[in-house]
């Protein structure tokens, strides 16, 4: 299947200006001033006053649905794939989070397979919260290893819902992984959710400083929760993940904080389908709400449009930055040939108006094509 995209102002993230764009089935095979081609069957796609972008990235994703902190009604629902076509993304890493005992890692492999079959692209974490990890196989290392979809593990520090692991733990974990990203041929990364707990990142630059692992195994998420040891994370030369859930402030603390840090070090996440608990000052529950994957577009758009940041450099917050951090760029996170076909058209309001996953055409003129197996 062929279709030629005319007249898109691309930015790849960088912006190339107008350009016409060619896919292949799965590919993307030019990006040019003009591509003169025919063939029966061809579709051509006028994208005259359209911006063209790259799919989003979206590495921390609920896939199963989280929650559960207040008590079994409060467990949030999976996600679906129309939800990520409404969001604009077409690459994702899901993993549990505080429940890994009414959910399982066999589950979330389950429905990794799932959206890959739907016609995105999925990636999913070991682990959960606690430690030790649990795992489908019996071993961290072997998941990682021997399931294709799995391409780190989960874990969670500086939280009082946490397992409290130790630096000398925490070391032990990233070192299993490490090995298995070299056996495996994967990112390997460690995956931390960061509460607002007392050691910050403490026990990451402990192990860091008296180990020979790589920085970029460990990967911190929820960065504002502990934003000064972010900071200086990133100027170690590790990657700080920015979670999207209230897109105003966090784009806001974004571009406040991008001047001090190295700009290729940082990512953006929804957290999407996770639960969003409230607590008082004794950490109890006081409230709770489910995060939505919209909110990662959401953010890019408060970043370029009251924030100052150019639309190219919020773009890669979401595309090539990811895509580099989880080592599968260039063939995601960009619009180059040979690259995955997962594209998207803006309108003149940086809306959603045509999408492409992996070559197939998913939404157009702002109207949803394809929706999961008991989707619409």
């Amino acid at each position: 299947m062929f279709y030629l995209i005319q007249n898109a102002d691309v930015y790849a993230p960088e912006h190339l200006g107008m350009r016409d764009i060619l896919l292949c089935n799965d590919k993307i095979i030019q990006v040019a001033e003009h591509i003169d081609f025919s063939f029966d069957g061809l579709v051509t796609i006028d994208a005259q006053g359209k911006k063209a972008i790259p799919g989003l990235i979206d590495q921390h994703v609920h896939i199963t649905g989280g929650g559960g902190e207040s008590s079994f009604k409060s467990r949030a629902p999976e996600l679906t794939l129309t939800d990520c076509i409404e969001s604009g993304v077409t690459t994702l890493v899901g993993l549990l989070g505080t429940d890994s005992m009414t959910r399982s890692v066999a589950n979330l492999v389950a429905k990794t397979k799932a959206l890959n079959s739907e016609g995105i692209t999925a990636y999913c974490l070991t682990g959960a919260y606690e430690y030790p990890s649990p795992t489908l196989t019996g071993a961290v290392d072997n998941d990682i290893i021997f399931i294709e979809e799995v391409i780190g593990v989960k874990i969670a520090i500086t939280d009082h819902r946490s397992s409290n692991i130790s630096a000398a733990e925490l070391s032990r974990l990233a070192t299993q992984v490490r090995l298995a990203s070299l056996v495996g041929g994967k990112v390997g990364e460690v995956h931390m959710h960061t509460g607002h707990g007392k050691k910050g990142l403490s026990d990451v630059f402990q192990v860091l400083e008296e180990s020979d692992i790589p920085i970029k195994h460990f990967r911190p998420t929820h960065i504002q929760n502990v934003l000064e040891d972010g900071v200086r994370f990133a100027n170690m030369g590790g990657y700080i993940d920015f979670t999207s859930t209230d897109p105003v402030s966090v784009a806001k603390l974004i571009a406040e904080t991008l001047p001090k840090v190295p700009f290729d070090r940082v990512t953006l996440s929804s957290d999407s389908n996770g639960s969003m608990p409230q607590w008082n000052e004794k950490n109890e529950v006081v409230g709770i709400t489910v995060a939505k994957m919209t909110s990662l577009f959401s953010c890019v758009r408060e970043l370029v449009q009251h924030n100052g940041v150019r639309l190219e450099d919020a773009l890669r917050l979401v595309t090539q930055n990811v895509a580099t951090a989880l080592e599968i760029y260039p063939q995601k996170g960009c619009l180059a040939p040979n690259s995955d076909a997962d594209l998207i058209l803006l309108d003149d309001s940086m809306r959603f108006d045509t999408l492409f996953a992996k070559g197939r055409l998913m939404m157009q003129n702002g109207e949803i094509l394809v929706h999961g197996y008991y989707g619409k």
